[in-house]
């Protein structure tokens, strides 16, 4: 009983140790569950800030490229803007050209009308002008008595005599002058009036002038000469040529190697001979025209063939004659006289030498001067203003 009394205080001390423990453990287990709480409510507050610090950014660059956006769409609508007057400030001054050049032609079209305008009215007057006289004319025609239309026929033949002159000065065509005077003289005696006998007369004489001028051709002697200057290239020339050696060697090579001796001797002789060679020629010594030279003279002769045949042409005896005896003095001292050739051209040079070229020309005709007179009493006078056209 003693023991049980002893080791009840003991059991209750351990009761009370294993209580306190009991405490501080479920203490501890509290201290802990709080701490974790703590913390779990400590990091989920953590994540919400995070999130909301993301929106916020979002929110901001979406902010940003939205304005963005907005400054490039303002820039290039201002850049449209400022295109588009551009354009329509060139429009506008190419408007103010187009309209400047249509009144500058508006201008100029009035200045036209008004120049048409003054040269109409000149052209009416004119043609009033000329009704005028044609009424007159007309007048003077049915009132006109004892006309002669064969008249007529005195303009003609004064057109035939001024065609005449032009022929003999302008043409020297002296055949044709002839046939034109002889073709006046028939208009006159087909009038059949004794008062143009004076100027027929004049006529006859004219015609008589001309037919006893020289009746060599001009032309045909310049013809001549440009058949003789095409065969100048085919004459020869006086030049020297080298004479043949009677005593040359052979120096034909051999074709054998048995005969090399014999070659080499051939090619030292061929090379001796080349190099200085001495030549005895009989008679006068000649010099050698080089080809310059040789040009030089054909140039020469057909130079002075042409000069004759330019005073030919122009009727110039002096000239004509002195190239021709030039051209012969070149063909002896130049050209081989020895050559058919030379020979037949030379003996051509001296029939052209003794042809006569020069003719004479009268300078006036002596049946011009009463056939106007004639002309002017007998038509101009009748039929006054409306013949000047004559």
């Amino acid at each position: 009983m003693a023991n049980n009394n002893e080791n009840s205080p003991h059991k209750e001390e351990l009761v009370k140790v294993d209580a306190e423990k009991e405490v501080i453990e479920s203490s501890a287990t509290q201290s802990e569950s709080s701490k974790s709480g703590a913390k779990q409510k400590k990091s989920s507050g953590n994540g919400l800030l995070w999130f909301v610090v993301i929106i916020l950014f979002l929110l901001v660059l979406g902010m940003a490229g939205a304005g963005y956006w907005y400054y490039m769409q303002q820039q290039s609508a201002s850049q449209e803007t400022v295109t588009a007057q551009q354009n329509n400030a060139s429009q506008l001054n190419a408007i103010e050209r187009e309209r400047a050049d249509i009144l500058a032609s508006i201008e100029n079209v009035t200045r036209t009308n008004q120049a048409l305008e003054s040269t109409v009215a000149e052209l009416k007057s004119q043609n009033e002008q000329l009704a005028l006289q044609a009424e007159s004319t007309l007048q003077q025609l049915n009132n006109m008595e004892g006309r002669r239309p064969a008249d007529w026929l005195i303009a003609e033949a004064d057109y035939l005599v001024r065609m005449a002159g032009r022929k003999l000065w302008l043409e020297n065509d002296v055949r044709t002058a002839i046939l034109l005077l002889v073709n006046a003289d028939k208009r006159l005696k087909s009038l059949a009036d004794p008062s143009v006998l004076p100027v027929r007369a004049t006529l006859a004489e004219d015609i008589q002038t001309l037919q006893q001028l020289n009746p060599v051709s001009q032309s045909s002697v310049a013809l001549a000469l440009t058949g003789m200057i095409a065969q100048i290239d085919k004459l020869p020339l006086d030049t020297f040529e080298k004479p043949e050696d009677g005593n040359a060697q052979d120096t034909t090579l051999s074709e054998s190697a048995d005969d090399w001796q014999e070659n080499l001797a051939k090619v030292w002789r061929s090379l001796v001979d080349d190099f200085l060679t001495v030549k005895s020629i009989e008679g006068p010594v000649e010099p050698v025209l080089s080809l310059e030279a040789q040009f030089l003279a054909k140039e020469q002769l057909r130079l002075q063939l042409m000069h004759a045949q330019t005073a030919a042409l122009q009727g110039d005896e002096g000239l004509y004659s002195q190239s021709l005896q030039y051209a012969q003095t070149l063909l002896t001292e130049k050209f081989d006289t020895e050559k058919s050739q030379v020979t037949g051209f030379m003996d051509a040079l001296q029939n052209l030498s003794a042809t006569d070229i020069a003719r004479p020309i009268p300078t006036e005709l002596a049946s011009q001067k009463p056939l106007e007179r004639l002309l002017d009493s007998r038509v101009k006078q009748v039929f006054g203003q409306g013949a000047s056209a004559l």
